[in-house]
């Protein structure tokens, strides 16, 4: 690199070839160790006015769609990713309490959750196994993914709204409230790991 302009004009190129989000040391990487954190923050600001912008979730760089150009682009279609209430309960309960096993989520939300709602979550990206709990029964623990962040338009976890602003923005019915008061509670432990049979998945919505 001989100088700013083309640093940022690499790391744009960099960013533009990526098939997924890159972290800033990713770049780096990429471009054989240049310092980039001036040149995201350079591109950033180009294109934060543009219909597509740059955009930082979960510590990793990705250009989007400016979000009030959304809908131009939007289909509708069944797709994977709309999910049960059972599946969007289970994804909030990850997200909300994380690294959680099937057993915690099974107590918090009050009732088994079938191997199938977990698939789902996994298979949409959003939600992952990161290993096991070390309690007796080893447990495995899931976690939201980087994936979840940038479909959802967080920049970490500290962005999920709370449980006061869900009811405010009308997102809350009263059994959901009952979900929410479950998760604005500290998180729970269910006792041993989680070693039961497959039970019949639950009906979707």
């Amino acid at each position: 690199m001989t100088g700013p302009d083309e640093l940022v004009r690499a790391v744009e190129a960099t960013l533009f070839a990526a098939q997924e989000p890159m972290s800033a040391e990713a770049i780096s990487t990429h471009l054989g160790g240049a310092n980039v954190t001036d040149a995201l923050a350079e591109l950033a600001q180009t294109y934060s006015q543009r219909g597509v912008q740059l955009v930082e979730r979960g510590k990793r760089w990705h250009f989007q769609t400016a979000p009030d150009l959304a809908h131009l682009l939007r289909r509708e279609r069944e797709e994977l990713r709309r999910l049960s209430r059972a599946a969007t309960e289970v994804l909030a309960i990850v997200a909300y309490h994380e690294p959680v096993s099937r057993a915690e989520i099974e107590a918090i939300r009050g009732v088994q959750t079938a191997k199938g709602t977990l698939d789902v979550l996994m298979e949409a990206g959003w939600v992952r196994i990161i290993g096991r709990r070390e309690v007796p029964g080893r447990p495995v623990i899931f976690a939201t993914t980087p994936d979840f962040l940038t479909h959802f338009g967080l920049e970490s976890r500290k962005d999920l709204p709370g449980i006061d602003e869900l009811r405010a923005a009308g997102l809350l019915d009263p059994v959901e409230d009952a979900l929410a008061e479950a998760m604005d509670t500290p998180e729970q432990v269910a006792g041993d790991g989680d070693n039961s049979d497959e039970v019949q998945p639950e009906a979707a919505d």
